[in-house]
């Protein structure tokens, strides 16, 4: 949403940086092509698409001109699991997995709830079998495995994690294969898998055959992927927990694909090339030099609602429609298709990819949405019109689906030799969690949305481990100097608990040289260390420690609440079990029995919520979803720095037990909404109050900044608004058309907090009061909520008895945060219940989890009331 209002976008068509349109673009594109031999030397550069009508048109354009060729590469996509199931199989499949039918998970530095085309339908099966209510439910808990170089969102909702290297992981399933019963030759098993936990996950896998899953992330080589796919077959969970499709790019080798491109262009066989979409100059392997190739090409073409790096290399510049714009189709990676449909008419005078191929087949006169029509109107038996209105309702394409494809396990895929032992220091490759391979750069919400763990804002850094920072003598925010080969970055580091000792992470998308203004300077291009033997982990990496620092800012110390107090309950299920009405780990406590202030009697509504900790997968979703709803400014680095981010919610990482293997926990923090809060008594002009439905409100032109309320509130979710962040002349940018009209944009000066969404609480009040009725349970979604894939959030009616909200909160796992301090609050979250083997509950800490600084690991680097475990 932020990107369709940026004020940075591309605005006009560019030749050789000066400015043109698109009848001059029309004109010569046509007379380049008329040029070439039936299309020879015609090149197509696009990322990899899943949209049918725009593999039509490519098709049309090289049936057109049939010495056309088109290549597809995308920087966040590896294709190994595709090569794993051809070497497994002997066919291209791709995996889709059956979370919700897998009672033990065993994840190889897969990332599955954070990445890939799967996430979002991945969380919600996963979550299903995370969640629990009570003692009944502890049965049908999943247990996790998980191996993994760097902290995932997925290690951090695991039972059991362990750190181990990237290169390991080879030597890992050939183990946990031999030891099934498949007779592999032997790899070596890492030094960092304990003997308990591997005799313990073999003992499993084989007492769950057919509802185990074993999964490997795309980082992982297709070797990897092959034997992951042989030990599901063995165990039987093809076709239960595991099931194969066609896949839904058709690209196979992206890389192969582009080196293909290079070297033609290189050999002088390119004389047309035109790129649709992406930024492959920046994001490129930096031993291919595309960004050289490109620039000498006699016609190129690169259509992008930027200028990036990629079109200051090209002789045009199109500027690019936004998909909220345009009509589209696209495939969902199981194969359903739908149409999208625009939600705005475009802001600039741009096209989409779709009509730039239009222009090339004599056709620029041709919107999207008739190339859309034109494509299904070819594939529809009977009435158009009624399929196209039945589509765009239910908002898929019936029967679209893929089918499960049968497959057979092919005895050369268990031949293979094993690779050898890593050698020296290895860096890994990650998309930003925010940035993704840096397409967002220029989005101010997701800059400044802290990441997962670190909670680093504005920058990427390289993370180390504990123990390698003492080896190499390194804290935080130290430079030091990353060398593969001939290649060299300096990266400032980030101390990451959880981090494999032998591994460096470096995440993607940062060091942009061409980008709007929001996104300039931020980090250091890892792209630069990318090479195309090693996409995404390499060995043998140098690292040497330089005299300079970075600022890097994180907010994981900003709302510090802590200070020895049950902040996070956690156990286990065998103590659930054992204690299922008062379980000893929810610490309850002592409630005052009268106070100074009168109890609130409702008569209508009364607003809570709940935070379920077993399903919450710390994805920070919630974060940028608040941020859109309720206009929240971005105050940028320097103010961060200051400790002055606006987010009215923030998920605050804990850890437990020590820093090399350490249990984490998410959190999210907003407005706990307090029946009793401190921050109202306080207020000297009534700014902050009651109202009549439970939820502590504030009244912005009441407000006068004493800040008071902040210093009250034990839970410190509130933000002052210190700057003019907000526009006052509304016609300065476009940004001002992209606030949400129903809520009030507030200028400096005012304290700011989660609402509970009352703008969409007052619609539904509205809409209930014309129909005669109440709000009916569910009817009030907040933002965070909505946004939430895990449905780790439920809101509700606490004085209807029959809410979704009213029945969590009898879950004996209900706990509010600070009750001791008798603030009531309406906000209240359940108690996180690992779910450990038997013979590996001792390695559960029952210890309080508290929030590490990672300042560095000397004892007077980190905050007093911190501190080591």
């Amino acid at each position: 949403m932020l990107d369709v209002y940026d004020p940075d976008r591309s605005q006009t068509v560019l030749r050789n940086s000066g400015v043109s349109s698109w009848d001059d673009f029309s004109g010569a594109l046509s007379n380049a092509l008329s040029g070439l031999n039936n299309g020879s030397g015609l090149r197509i550069l696009t990322e990899a698409t899943t949209s049918p009508s725009f593999e039509h048109s490519i098709k049309r354009v090289q049936e057109t001109y049939p010495g056309a060729i088109w290549h597809q590469y995308s920087p966040a996509q590896s294709g190994s699991a595709r090569a794993g199931a051809s070497l497994a199989f002997g066919q291209d499949l791709v995996p889709h997995y059956d979370f919700a039918k897998a009672d033990v998970v065993v994840s190889l530095d897969a990332d599955f709830l954070g990445e890939g085309p799967g996430k979002l339908p991945y969380t919600r099966a996963y979550s299903a079998r995370r969640r629990l209510h009570d003692a009944a439910d502890a049965d049908n808990k999943s247990r996790v495995y998980v191996f993994e170089s760097t902290p995932t969102l997925v290690g951090a909702t695991s039972d059991h994690r362990i750190a181990v290297r990237a290169a390991r992981m080879e030597g890992l399933i050939r183990t946990i294969a031999n030891r099934i019963g498949l007779e592999l030759p032997a790899g070596i098993t890492p030094d960092e898998v304990p003997e308990d936990v591997l005799t313990a996950l073999i003992e499993d896998l084989l007492a769950h055959e057919g509802s185990s899953l074993v999964v490997a992330g795309d980082s992982q080589p297709a070797s990897v992927h092959a034997l992951v796919y042989a030990l599901n077959y063995v165990l039987g969970n093809i076709g239960e927990t595991v099931h194969f499709h066609p896949p839904a790019i058709t690209e196979a080798d992206q890389l192969g694909s582009l080196k293909t491109l290079i070297d033609d262009i290189n050999a002088g066989g390119v004389q047309t090339l035109l790129i649709l979409g992406g930024n492959p100059a920046y994001s490129a392997p930096v031993d291919l030099d595309l960004a050289g190739a490109i620039a000498s090409v006699p016609f190129s073409a690169h259509l992008n609602t930027y200028v990036d790096e990629t079109s200051s290399r090209t002789t045009w510049h199109l500027p690019q429609t936004h998909d909220l714009e345009v009509w589209g189709d696209a495939k969902a990676f199981d194969g359903t298709i739908s149409i999208g449909q625009p939600l705005i008419a475009p802001f600039v005078e741009g096209k989409a990819a779709l009509e730039v191929l239009a222009m090339a087949l004599g056709e620029g006169s041709k919107t999207t949405y008739d190339i859309v029509q034109d494509y299904w109107k070819a594939r529809v038996d009977g009435s158009f019109d009624s399929f196209w209105r039945e589509v765009l309702y239910q908002g898929t394409v019936p029967n679209s689906t893929h089918a499960t494809v049968p497959v057979s396990l092919q005895a050369s895929a268990l031949a293979a030799p094993s690779s050898p032992a890593p050698q020296g220091l290895e860096l890994v490759f990650r998309t930003d969690p925010t940035l993704y391979d840096g397409r967002f750069n220029n989005n101010g919400w997701l800059q400044e949305t802290p990441k997962p763990f670190t909670k680093l804002t504005w920058d990427n850094a390289a993370l180390i481990s504990p123990k390698l920072a003492e080896r190499f003598d390194l804290k935080s925010r130290d430079v030091v100097q990353l060398r593969l080969g001939d290649l060299r970055v300096d990266a400032p580091v980030w101390v990451q608990p959880g981090q494999a000792e032998e591994t460096v992470t470096v995440h993607l998308g940062y060091g942009r040289e061409r980008t709007g203004h929001v996104g300039e300077g931020t980090g250091f291009n890892a792209y630069a260390l990318r090479g195309s033997d090693n996409p995404w982990f390499a060995e043998n990496l140098e690292l040497r420690k330089t005299r300079k620092r970075h600022e890097l800012v994180s907010t994981q110390m900003h709302q510090y609440i802590e200070r020895d107090r049950h902040i996070v309950r956690h156990g286990t299920t065998s103590a659930l079990k054992q204690h299922p009405e008062h379980p000893h780990f929810v610490h309850p406590v002592e409630h005052h029995t009268s106070d100074l202030y009168d109890d609130y009697v409702y008569e209508g509504y009364a607003w809570g919520m709940v935070i379920d900790m077993n399903v919450c997968t710390g994805c920070n979703a919630c974060i940028t979803a608040c941020q859109a709803e309720n206009n929240i400014p971005i105050v940028g680095k320097e103010q961060v720095a200051r400790g002055r981010s606006m987010h009215w919610l923030r998920v605050d990482t804990y850890y437990s037990n020590d820093l090399d293997n350490p249990e984490m926990y998410q959190m999210p923090v907003a407005c706990m909404h307090c029946e009793k809060a401190p921050c109202e008594p306080v207020c000297p002009v009534g700014a902050t109050i009651h109202d009549h439905e439970g939820l502590n409100v504030m009244v912005y032109n009441r407000c006068v900044g004493t800040r008071y309320c902040s210093n009250a509130c034990p839970y410190k979710v509130r933000r002052f608004n210190w700057l003019q962040y907000a526009e006052l002349d509304t016609t300065a940018t476009s940004l001002a058309m992209q606030k949400n009209p129903n809520v009030t944009v507030r200028s400096r000066g005012v304290m700011e907090k989660c609402t509970y969404c009352t703008q969409r609480i007052a619609a539904a009040r509205i809409q209930s009061n014309n129909e005669n009725r109440r709000i009916v349970d569910g009817e009030v979604v907040t933002a965070c909520q909505a946004a939430c894939p895990a449905e780790a959030i439920v809101f509700g009616d606490l004085s209807d008895a029959n809410s979704r909200v009213v029945a969590t909160k009898t879950s004996p796992l209900n706990y509010g945060v600070l009750t001791e301090l008798n603030t009531v609050p309406r906000t209240t979250y359940l108690a996180r219940v690992a779910n450990p083997h038997p013979s590996l509950e001792s390695l559960i800490s029952h210890d309080d989890p508290h929030m590490e600084s990672v300042e560095g690991m000397t004892e007077d680097a980190m905050p007093e009331d911190v501190g080591g475990h």
